[in-house]
């Protein structure tokens, strides 16, 4: 008589489909705002550095501002500081904690508001010349 594994269980049912459509419907939604935030960088620092409206990738550092280019940084954190003050205080960070505490805390409920404004944030923040990275917002919002 074989030995029956009591650990190992391989059995599916319909919610595994289900569950799979869900992550190519979020996964999907997921891309297309990354894109849209990878976009949104471009256009803010054509924008912040250049003066003009493009969504060319450039460098910052080509920029004709000089020492006015310092400013450049502090205007973002200041319109992001409104954002956060009369928006939402949770665009404040990275995104990953934020994230995690919705799902465990919140029922996986965020402000409807919230979606918009960490992409739209994180974007001046980045296209302003801050030291960040666009993953961490892409996954806030996904």
């Amino acid at each position: 008589m074989p030995k029956q594994d009591t650990l190992a269980d391989f059995t599916t049912d319909r919610r595994v489909l289900i569950l799979s459509a869900m992550a190519l419907v979020v996964g999907a939604i997921g891309a297309v705002v990354a894109y849209a935030l990878v976009w949104l960088i471009a256009v803010i620092t054509n924008l912040a550095y250049y003066q003009r409206y493009s969504h060319a990738f450039v460098s910052p550092a080509g920029h004709h501002l000089g020492a006015w280019s310092v400013l450049v940084p502090v205007v973002g954190g200041l319109i992001i500081g409104v954002m956060a003050r009369f928006g939402s205080e949770k665009i404040r960070g990275h995104g990953i904690p934020e994230a995690l505490e919705a799902i465990l805390i919140g029922s996986s409920r965020i402000a409807p508001n919230l979606p918009v404004l960490k992409p739209v944030s994180s974007a001046l923040a980045i296209g302003t010349g801050g030291p960040f990275g666009a993953e961490r917002p892409i996954i806030m919002t996904g």
